[in-house]
């Protein structure tokens, strides 16, 4: 794909989570074309069908999460690169929620978005778990399972991001292998 093809493709991916994130499920694709700042024929060239355009936005939500785990690890203590992913987990799962009409109607449509999304997430939970217990920071005997129920729990309870964070701040504490009594 060319620079500037791809340039357009990624713009009207950000437009589609955003506008699809807002929970307007009469949101027009020449809305998303207009905020992507290109024309309507360039949304048609990249995803025919608007169901292509919302699963093309789920999944780049849910490659950037997953992705995020290696990155954080690459720049932080494993701990804190868990906790920092934490934060980005809640703020996925928020999104998908208002996702959550596009999403339905692309399942209707006979798509599957989430073919791959539990295995993408348990791989990066379980990558930053270990490389904690390999630091000897985090608990060696935790589950990712556990933990990611753990985060969508905190995600759908919470009933704003300060309460959320506080939230996560004691999931996180309880993951750690040294605490301060």
């Amino acid at each position: 794909m060319r620079a500037d093809a791809r340039r357009n493709r990624d713009r009207l991916v950000t437009a589609a989570v955003r506008a699809f994130s807002d929970g307007r499920p009469d949101v027009t694709l020449e809305a998303v074309a207009r905020d992507a700042g290109v024309g309507i024929g360039t949304l048609y060239r990249h995803f025919p069908t608007r169901e292509a355009l919302v699963e093309a936005a789920y999944r780049t939500e849910l490659a950037r999460l997953c992705d995020a785990a290696g990155e954080l690890l690459a720049d932080r203590p494993p701990e804190r690169a868990l906790r920092s992913w934490m934060d980005r987990f809640v703020a996925y799962a928020t999104a998908k929620r208002g996702m959550a009409d596009a999403l339905r109607a692309l399942v209707a449509s006979g798509g599957n978005p989430f073919a791959e999304t539990r295995g993408r997430l348990l791989a990066a939970v379980a990558s930053l778990l270990e490389a904690g217990a390999r630091a000897g920071t985090v608990r060696d005997d935790v589950e990712a399972d556990d933990v990611l129920a753990s985060l969508s729990g905190v995600s759908l309870a919470a009933h704003d991001a300060a309460q959320a964070g506080r939230m996560l701040d004691l999931l996180a504490h309880g993951l750690l292998t040294c605490r301060p009594c």
